[in-house]
């Protein structure tokens, strides 16, 4: 699993699910725009046909994120 950025690596697919060389992108709930870029995923992955309960997830997360962000720190993406 290949990050986007080298301080993630740490983050493990323990049961080997995500090929090596493949690459991903973390979106933290402390991301101030995380859940406007969970909405626009869903949005596009609905257009693409994705499964309704895939979308709701997505939809469902991003709500998560902004009540966490409403009582927890935030913050404008940065790198280390």
């Amino acid at each position: 699993m290949k990050h986007a950025r080298a301080d993630y690596d740490r983050i493990q697919d323990p049961a080997g699910k995500i090929p090596a060389d493949e690459p991903v992108f973390l979106i933290r709930g402390q991301d101030r725009v995380a859940p406007a870029v969970l909405e626009c995923w869903a949005t596009l992955a609905a257009a693409a046909g994705a499964s309704p309960q895939i979308v709701e997830a997505a939809r469902f997360q991003a709500n998560e994120m902004r009540h966490w962000q409403s009582t927890c720190a935030n913050k404008t993406p940065d790198m280390p």
